[in-house]
């Protein structure tokens, strides 16, 4: 990851606190991250005493987590589309509200099984609908220069609460029970919606009208598919969730029934995991640098794995918390590495839905891997159940055979300025599609090959960039004649394409322009597929300007 150990080489870790609106909502962060682990003390301890159900307990964290699976893919294409400190706020007023609720059915007495896991669900809602804002924002709040210092910190934010809110949310809920914990987790939101409320951000709309929801999350997917960066790390993502999810779904069992404690070993087991990731997190930069992303994740996997076993095998509270610390440290490097890549791989326009996705695939793994574990721990035995995903996390590194990391961040991604404008003599609208795009090239034939993979190359930035259907034909009849042929369902999706042009997608299409034939220029063709009104033209339908658009022939 050469392109992110410059900036971290320059700066200190801490650096990106010397700025004023960074430091405030991070400061915030930390705070409402102690009332998010807080609620999963209370939540999990509070279920052992409802239900002895072994995948009931579990399912207390795959409630948490599972909203980040499934609402954390629109909350980054609304965060994309409009005012991404609004939207922060917005999800973070509803987990405060969810989470008075949900103290007000504790206090009646109201709460099942079935209840509980309801509302983590709704508060895990509103904190993914914050999340993909607030790590899209950061870029947006600290100097390019501090941005990987500052992704490391978001991460930390987490983990500094994960080093100590376990531990005090073990005390609080032995002291005043789970209906304080509930309590505390929704006053701790507060603050950060007030920092996010105070910052004053320049939100500059696009000139184009918001896409629909359901498009851009299309948008979104489909640009990850087409990286193969982003692509790759999504799915290391998920097995890594899904393999490790033990140590942290089993918890309160691994501190019931295999140490015989109470809520407080709870806390300080959980409390022994934050400090490491903590450390770990602190290091990413010099682990990165030292042994490159592949070979660092390998070993974390490798190491975590290892921990997690012996947290099965182990009956002391030392030994465990030891366990616990080396794989909280091992398992952060992973996931900021992870993280990092993913956010200096997307350019901005897609930023929040890029992370929106790695937030998905890793929350994902994580919830499914609690079931799963959670199910082995009922067959079986809490121990077989931990011990078999440590063996599962040690073997994750075989998936650099199939599913390689970059070798370094992917560059080119900074926004580029298309100054030309389509020629447009017919009266469109933004309904108007679809629209196909036509460029021919002419090409000697002897330079026939690398031209053609010099196209593959644009074929990726289009699909990246939304446009749908790409073709390259050869003409028959004149082998130096080449034809690019892709489309786009209206004539907006087709503009903003336009705004989405990167530094790479430019030198795309400059490798392939060399090798145009000196006398011949390029040519581009932009069609209209149903040339009479929008996307839903009928027959029947009056065409409001058939006196403007003129004759279309054959």
């Amino acid at each position: 990851m050469a392109a992110v150990d410059e900036p971290e080489r320059r700066v200190g870790a801490l650096a990106p606190l010397r700025e004023p609106v960074f430091r405030r909502i991070w400061t915030a962060s930390v705070l409402s991250n102690f009332g998010q682990l807080i609620l999963g003390v209370g939540a999990a301890w509070e279920m052992t005493l409802l239900s002895a159900s072994p995948s009931l307990v579990a399912g207390v964290q795959t409630a948490l987590m599972l909203p980040l699976m499934l609402v954390a893919v629109p909350a980054g294409a609304v965060a994309d589309m409009f005012d991404r400190r609004r939207i922060a706020m917005a999800g973070l007023a509803f987990s405060a509200t969810c989470g008075a609720v949900l103290t007000a059915l504790a206090w009646a007495g109201m709460t099942t099984p079935w209840v509980l896991l309801a509302f983590c669900s709704l508060i895990g809602a509103g904190v993914a609908l914050y999340s993909p804002s607030w790590q899209a924002s950061i870029s947006e709040q600290v100097p390019p220069a501090h941005l990987p210092a500052a992704i490391a910190l978001g991460s930390i934010s987490y983990n500094v609460a994960r080093s100590f809110g376990p531990a005090l949310g073990g005390l609080i809920v032995l002291a005043a029970g789970a209906k304080a914990a509930f309590a505390i987790n929704a006053v701790c939101y507060l603050p950060l919606l007030f920092a996010f409320y105070l910052w004053n951000r320049r939100h500059i709309p696009s000139r184009l009208p918001p896409e629909r929801i359901d498009r851009a999350i299309v948008t979104g997917a489909r640009y990850a598919l087409h990286s193969g960066s982003v692509r790759t790390v999504l799915v290391r993502a998920f097995l890594f969730g899904l393999a490790g999810a033990s140590s942290g779904a089993l918890a309160p069992l691994i501190a019931r029934q295999l140490l015989g404690g109470d809520a407080s070993v709870y806390g300080t087991m959980l409390g022994a995991g934050g400090v490491g990731a903590v450390a770990g997190a602190l290091c990413v930069g010099w682990i990165s640098h030292r042994l490159g992303n592949e070979a660092a994740s390998r070993l974390m996997a490798l190491i975590g794995g290892v921990a997690i076993v012996v947290t099965g095998l182990s009956r002391s509270l030392p030994l465990t918390c030891i366990a616990l610390f080396v794989s909280g440290a091992a398992n952060i490097v992973t996931i900021a590495m992870f993280n990092i890549s993913v956010q200096l791989a997307a350019p901005r326009w897609v930023t929040a839905r890029a992370l929106s996705l790695f937030s998905s695939a890793l929350t994902g793994g994580i919830a499914i891997g609690s079931v799963l574990w959670g199910v082995v721990a009922g067959h079986w035995a809490v121990d077989v159940a931990v011990m078999a995903s440590g063996a599962a996390l040690c073997a994750t590194p075989l998936l650099a055979f199939l599913f390689p990391l970059p070798v370094t961040v992917v560059t080119g991604v900074e926004a580029v300025e298309i100054t030309h404008e389509p020629e447009v003599a017919m009266a469109l609208t933004m309904r108007s599609g679809p629209v196909v795009i036509e460029v021919d090239y002419c090409i000697d034939p002897d330079l026939a090959r690398p031209f053609y993979d010099a196209m593959r190359q644009v074929q990726r930035s289009r699909l990246r960039n939304g446009a749908f259907n790409w073709s390259l034909s050869r003409d028959i009849g004149d082998p130096a004649l080449w034809t690019e042929r892709y489309q786009f369902p209206t004539w907006s999706d087709y503009l903003r394409t336009r705004e989405r042009f990167t530094q790479a997608d430019v030198a795309a299409q400059q490798a392939a322009d060399a090798f145009i034939s000196a006398d011949v220029a390029k040519k581009v063709r932009r069609r209209l597929e149903r040339p009479f009104g929008s996307v839903r033209w009928r027959a029947d339908s009056p065409d409001p300007h058939q006196d403007t658009i003129g004759y279309l022939g054959p």
